[in-house]
């Protein structure tokens, strides 16, 4: 059993973290901006950080389901997760815990 790409893995979590922020941003600040102070390009440019940041997650979570070898089912939580506020931040412990657990394995 060949070890995970440290790289692959590594720029998932991070990716990660940051649409995780992106997220709760644009919830918590950039939505009360618009709609209580009338200030509508906050969203719009949170909204494109956000968007840029979706895409690179769930082009990280391939390659990382590909890298750590996932099921279909544990992609589709890696999806569901980044619709659902905290759930990168959830979602991405699990990965690390993952990833330490296989690379502990390989040393073994």
């Amino acid at each position: 059993m060949e070890k995970p790409n440290k790289l692959v893995v590594y720029g998932f979590r991070y990716v990660s973290i940051a649409e995780g922020i992106s997220f709760l941003v644009l919830l918590l600040i950039a939505m009360p901006l618009k709609y209580v102070f009338d200030l509508p390009l906050a969203v719009k440019y949170v909204g494109w950080a956000h968007g840029g940041l979706f895409v690179a997650y769930i082009a990280m979570a391939f390659l990382t389901s590909q890298e750590l070898k996932w099921k279909f089912f544990r992609l589709f939580l890696a999806f569901v997760a980044s619709v659902v506020p905290f759930g990168p931040f959830i979602f991405d412990k699990s990965v690390h815990k993952e990833y330490l657990k296989k690379t502990a394995e390989e040393k073994v």
